[in-house]
């Protein structure tokens, strides 16, 4: 069992207020950025590592949705291997949860990344926000989920096969249990818990499965009972009702491979869940976001924007595609082009806008949503470092 505990008494009252089922307004009028400074790739597209140490983390405030300001960036170790959902704001709007699943290690006169396993709690209220904590989970911790009420997280350890069940009181965070769910090899990356709190979905993305996990109070079970969700899904979302759940299938292990790919939907409502249709999109979709008012989402596609300009799956841009989401049924409705490398996507709270950020450009582009279509407004943010990873709250 590990424990993080804070020195700021603010944190216990905003999480003490959420156990009362009070919101609070500022929630989702923030995101938090994990910027990965130590794996990249050159100007010819080769993957390149570069010296540790220079991480960060960056608060942008979207309480004016269609005019993003950063206001604050902090050193904290992330990193863009796996899904862009390795961190994640509390309902209460005080802290984050950061996992870092990749670290540096040395090798010889260099360095190589290993699997790391450690989760960082960070209290967004200071000023500047300030790590509070570090929480040791899993193998190479990837995506993670906090439940509505706020008193459960759940991460997915991509390193072997499991997810792990963290309880938050106050100020105290306990890692209170290991869920096995598959294999290392099964490449378990993402994870996402029912507005009920009752049920959670995990990607276990090499075996192109999505496990189904049952959750009463702070025990959670793996049902013994995946679903087969289209080649490599590597990231989930799941509507606001609870009703409707999608999936990212990437369809070639983390990467382009210049063919399109698809968005599992999944029925949340039938007895046991199920598989009721697949979507056609374009290349590797990483990034997945449901707007909050559950009508629509976006996946979004690297097309090839990190290969060498020769690879026949080369595109200058990557790209982000509409569906439009009535009732059951989930319809392509076009798509974007948007920068190099895009990773993280959220929506803003009133879902107008959809925020974008391309690692291999350094920015964040805003997109408004107009019905069932979306529009560049051509804002352009630069972020102080190459964004991996992005999240609204709450997730």
């Amino acid at each position: 069992m590990a424990s993080a505990k804070s020195t700021c008494a603010g944190i216990a009252l905003g999480i003490g207020v959420l156990m009362g089922v009070i919101v609070n307004p500022a929630v989702g009028q923030i995101l938090i950025v994990g910027n990965d400074e130590k794996q990249g790739w050159d100007e010819n597209a080769k993957a390149i590592l570069r010296e540790p140490g220079k991480d960060t983390l960056s608060v942008i405030d979207i309480s004016k949705p269609d005019a993003p300001q950063i206001t604050a960036t902090i050193p904290l170790a992330n990193s863009v291997v796996g899904p862009p959902t390795n961190l994640a704001i509390h309902p209460s709007g005080e802290i984050a949860f950061v996992a870092n699943s990749m670290m540096p290690v040395v090798e010889g006169w260099g360095h190589k990344l290993a699997p790391d396993d450690k989760i960082s709690m960070v209290n967004l209220k200071a000023d500047p926000p300030k790590v509070i904590g570090t929480i040791t989970v899993g193998q190479q911790p990837s995506g993670m989920a906090i439940n509505p009420k706020g008193d459960l997280a759940l991460v997915a350890n991509r390193g072997d096969g499991t997810i792990s069940v963290l309880t938050i009181r106050g100020n105290d965070v306990l890692v209170v249990g290991t869920v096995p769910v598959g294999t290392a090899a099964d490449q378990v990356s993402a994870v996402a818990i029912t507005p009920d709190g009752k049920r959670a979905l995990a990607v276990k993305s090499a075996a192109n499965k999505i496990a189904l996990l049952s959750i009463d109070g702070e025990k959670v079970t793996y049902d013994k009972r995946d679903l087969p969700a289209g080649v490599f899904p590597y990231n989930i979302v799941i509507s606001p009702d609870g009703k409707l759940a999608l999936t990212a299938d990437n369809g070639a292990g983390g990467g382009s491979d210049g063919s399109v790919d698809t968005v599992s939907v999944i029925d949340l409502e039938a007895n046991p869940p199920r598989i009721i249709d697949r979507v056609t999109i374009g290349d590797a979709p990483e990034g997945l976001a449901m707007s909050p008012k559950g009508d629509f989402a976006v996946a979004v596609e690297l097309r090839g924007s990190n290969l060498p300009k020769t690879n026949p799956a080369y595109h200058a841009s990557g790209a982000v595609t509409a569906l439009k989401i009535d009732g059951k049924k989930v319809t392509n409705v076009g798509s974007i082009n948007v920068g190099a490398l895009p990773e993280g996507v959220a929506f803003s709270p009133d879902g107008n806008y959809v925020y974008v950020a391309n690692f291999i450009d350094q920015d964040l582009w805003v997109l408004r949503v107009d019905g069932s279509k979306l529009t560049d407004t051509v804002q352009r943010i630069k972020l102080p470092g190459h964004p991996a990873s992005m999240r609204a709250g709450p997730q």
